[in-house]
């Protein structure tokens, strides 16, 4: 019995865990594709049941009250961003050892500043909002920029080597400290601090897990050649972060500041709900696909065939998830978050396109990043704030949440969109044809699961019964028309899919 367990553990690893002795890059990078993907579903997972939970308890105004907090550290963290983790992932030598003595250092001493600065800063911040409640709360989560600083700097392995089961370890143990302190602290006491504390314990339990992931020992020095070499390149990745975050996360701020705690509890779950396929699929391409580009950063054509297979991949999951969750909306606020959550309908609907958009685009950047041009994300993404700071202001001031929903997709749209493809078309050499042929196929296949979907909404009167419903038949359309597609004309996705099960299968 012992050797027999022993056998199908042996079988595990070799199929799911990517090694060393895995000689293909291919083969390494779909594992390790499957293990971010199972770590952001499971993460996925419990976060949303966790949010539909608290949400019911706590009400809007908590959610809001929560969001300005988390708007602060994230604020925060994207100014002081160093890009040391891209710089080493980057790196082409494998051996980084050298260099993570001065990472620690450097990464303690932006956690004490940061965690300095939102302390005493908590009231201003909190007046800036109009929310003196949130003080408090800032003030609670200025610990965590220190659990992020003591974490063990060798975790940058986990995505330079491809070992992403030891990041699913890392990620599901702080997502499970988070969800289970947060509903416990709710059932005891239903307030935001619920929240704050599941929050923190995130934070502290990942910290502790580097530590048991890892057998490297950190300690304070800091080599001057190495903080400049790694704070060189890590420079734009910095004005990548501070951008992003002002596209990513500026929205909240001006909904937060002209608005309402209670308007930022509706547009914050609305994001995260419409945005949820975005957020994973972008997380699962960027970490896996930024290592494997950075192998590939001298052989064009490899890197161009590597970028069309997984946008191919990407489109064909996004664009029905997307769709989907446009058709679905009503139902599922009706019957999960219920009649107090309804006023975000609307918004969550129009958010759906920028999160497709969002995740269209993550394929785009670990391309820049790896080739050595982090500064085309970063200048594109300073135009796209530049637009955003025109039109946010008057249209959330016009037409609410959705004003500013709407605001962020149609600049996406365009003209960002266009320059997007432009500057990919250039970095690969290849042609606008070849992308619109790549989409041409979901679209087809998404229209027709739309179709179906529509012709089966407004049969029942329960909407948990009408959700399940509806999921059902889209799934169910989408997998036939995709299938027809894939057997009457040459969409290379087939070619994909079995290469991903040939390499499970091994």
């Amino acid at each position: 019995m012992r050797d027999r367990i022993r056998s199908v553990v042996r079988t595990i690893r070799r199929r799911f865990v990517p090694g060393d002795d895995d000689g293909d890059l291919a083969e390494r990078t779909v594992k390790s594709g499957m293990w971010v993907s199972a770590m952001n579903v499971l993460d996925r997972v419990l976060k949303v049941v966790m949010f539909i939970v608290l949400a019911r308890l706590l009400g809007p105004e908590a959610i809001g009250l929560m969001g300005i907090a988390l708007l602060t550290i994230s604020a925060l963290l994207s100014l002081t961003n160093l890009g040391i983790d891209a710089a080493l992932i980057q790196r082409v030598d494998d051996d980084v050892d050298d260099y993570l003595n001065t990472t620690f250092t450097l990464e303690l001493l932006r956690g004490l500043l940061m965690s300095s600065i939102l302390y005493l800063a908590a009231p201003s911040l909190a007046s800036l909002f109009g929310e003196p409640a949130a003080r408090d709360l800032i003030r609670a989560i200025a610990l965590v920029p220190i659990f992020l600083a003591l974490r063990n700097p060798a975790m940058v392995y986990f995505k330079k080597d491809l070992a992403f089961h030891k990041e699913f370890a890392y990620r599901v143990s702080g997502t499970t400290a988070y969800v289970v302190v947060a509903l416990g602290y709710a059932a005891v006491s239903p307030t935001v601090w619920a929240l704050i504390f599941g929050y923190l314990a995130d934070a502290g339990v990942r910290s502790v897990a580097t530590y048991f992931l890892h057998p490297y020992r950190p300690r304070p020095a800091l080599n001057r050649a190495y903080a400049a070499e790694l704070i060189g390149y890590g420079k734009w990745v910095t004005g990548s972060s501070i951008v992003e975050f002002l596209y990513g996360q500026g929205d909240d701020a001006v909904v937060g500041w002209l608005l309402t705690a209670t308007s930022l509890g509706y547009y914050q779950l609305a994001y995260r709900i419409s945005n949820a396929p975005a957020t994973e699929i972008a997380v699962v391409v960027s970490s896996v696909m930024f290592s494997t580009y950075s192998k590939l950063q001298e052989d064009q054509r490899a890197l161009r065939e590597a970028f069309f297979s997984t946008f191919r991949l990407t489109a064909f999951v996004a664009l029905p998830m997307s769709v989907g969750i446009y058709l679905v909306a009503p139902a599922f606020v009706g019957a999960f978050l219920g009649a107090d959550w309804l006023p975000m309908v609307l918004a969550m609907q129009i958010l759906v396109a920028y999160g497709l958009f969002r995740t269209l685009f993550a394929t785009f950047n670990p391309v820049w990043r790896a080739v050595g041009r982090p500064d085309v994300q970063t200048k594109l993404g300073f135009l796209r704030v530049a637009l955003l700071a025109v039109a946010i202001v008057p249209a959330t001031s016009a037409y609410g949440i959705e004003g500013t929903a709407l605001a962020v997709t149609g600049i996406l749209a365009f003209p960002m969109v266009p320059l997007y493809a432009r500057e990919m078309k250039r970095t690969l050499d290849t042609t606008y044809r070849r992308f619109l042929r790549e989409l041409s196929y979901p679209v087809a296949a998404s229209g027709a699961m739309a179709m179906a979907v529509l012709a089966a909404q407004n049969r029942v009167g329960s909407p948990l019964v009408e959700f399940a419903l509806l999921v059902a038949i889209g799934v169910v359309a989408y997998v036939v028309s995709a299938a027809s597609l894939m057997t009457l004309f040459d969409w290379r996705v087939k070619q994909n899919l079995r290469e991903l099960v040939s390499v499970m299968s091994k």
